[in-house]
């Protein structure tokens, strides 16, 4: 069994020091644990600080390409390099890394899939009232789409097992959190949490300039779960509240009508033709909507096979040395040394350069 923890960073040459030092070397169920560190285009020098502390899996993007994207990389090689759990903290210190052996306790006993953090954000000092009430409704309104309960939706600090990660797959550009627990949920994946206390603050957020940014990307993240894994449940209530706005004019203009006094109340009848239409369009885009879910399903499951060929095939014990850097893996690139021999920069990742080499002007 092989663990690996991934760290995303965007310009923690200050901070990863300390997350590193916390990480356990060792932990049981495992016979090896990989640190891996995913350095999002910083410009601090993290990826050298990640090497000089003897970091021996680093993925460098030559320009920042968001959370989600680094995520996703860091999966992908963790996957490609055995990786039976993969643990996924952040760069700021945020989280406690020492917990990580009781984070992934619940995946060893086959009790969960995934295993989310919960921060109890109602305890955080640094939290504003107002955050904490939105950070309650948000996770709510997740754990409401994925079928779930879980306290703290948006943390980042957690563990997923190899099968689960086979099957998921992110598509957002913002933040991976919330899509991947709705996916799971709807996936009937098994999710639980494990309460824990975070270290202090040590910097602000770089995921969002203001708290109402973070509400709109994740609001527009969860709303676009909800269209596609719940599209009955989206489009039919849009099409009843529409209806209900068509009934209650045309009652009205048929009570007038009956009086005799239809003539001065033509809006109304209007007014209710317009509602009609959108009732009737919601209900033709939950034919669409329908029809497109039932193609990524099998698009998906298609997906899961390539990711289990791929992935699969690989040993675990060759997963020390790598050789090249996965192929969907773009953007990316491996900072190894192998017996002074550097890994290979595949022609298929476009932009990535070594660690130990400056990009082009």
């Amino acid at each position: 069994m092989k663990l690996f923890v991934q760290i995303p960073c965007l310009d923690e040459a200050g901070t990863l020091p300390l997350v590193l030092a916390a990480i356990p070397r060792e932990v049981a169920g495992f016979e090896s644990v990989e640190v891996l560190v995913v350095d999002d285009g910083s410009t601090d020098g993290t990826a050298e600080v990640a090497r000089r502390l003897g970091v021996h899996h680093v993925l460098r993007h030559t320009s920042t390409m968001g959370l989600a994207r680094s995520f996703r990389d860091g999966v992908d090689y963790a996957l490609a390099h055995g990786a039976d759990v993969v643990v996924n903290t952040d760069g700021d210190n945020q989280y406690p890394s020492e917990r990580i052996g009781d984070l992934v306790a619940p995946i060893l006993a086959g009790e969960a899939d995934i295993v989310v953090a919960d921060r109890q954000t109602a305890t955080i000092a640094h939290f504003s009232p107002f955050k904490k009430r939105m950070q309650r409704l948000g996770s709510r309104v997740v754990s409401a789409a994925a079928g779930t309960s879980l306290p703290d939706a948006a943390s980042g600090f957690r563990a997923y097992s190899r099968g689960a990660l086979l099957r998921l797959n992110v598509v957002t550009e913002f933040s991976y959190t919330m899509e991947t627990i709705i996916q799971a949920g709807n996936k009937r994946l098994r999710i639980t949490s494990l309460p824990i206390s975070t270290n202090p603050k040590t910097r602000e957020s770089r995921l969002f300039s203001n708290i109402w940014q973070h509400m709109g990307r994740s609001g527009r993240a969860i709303l676009r779960s909800w269209i596609m894994f719940r599209p009955h449940l989206v489009f039919l209530t849009l099409a009843a509240l529409f209806f209900v706005a068509a009934a209650v004019p045309a009652v009205r203009f048929l009570v007038y009508l009956a009086r005799g006094d239809a003539g001065g109340h033509v809006q109304s009848l209007v007014f209710a033709g317009a509602m009609l239409v959108g009732a009737l369009l919601c209900l033709a885009l939950l034919v669409i909507a329908d029809l497109l879910r039932t193609n990524r399903t099998l698009v998906e499951e298609t997906l899961e096979r390539v990711k289990a060929i791929q992935y699969g095939a690989r040993p675990a014990s060759h997963a020390v040395v790598p050789d090249a850097v996965p192929h969907d893996v773009h953007g990316a690139v491996p900072h190894d040394l192998r017996d002074g021999v550097p890994d290979a920069v595949p022609d298929t990742v476009p932009g990535a350069v070594p660690d130990d080499q400056d990009a082009p002007a």
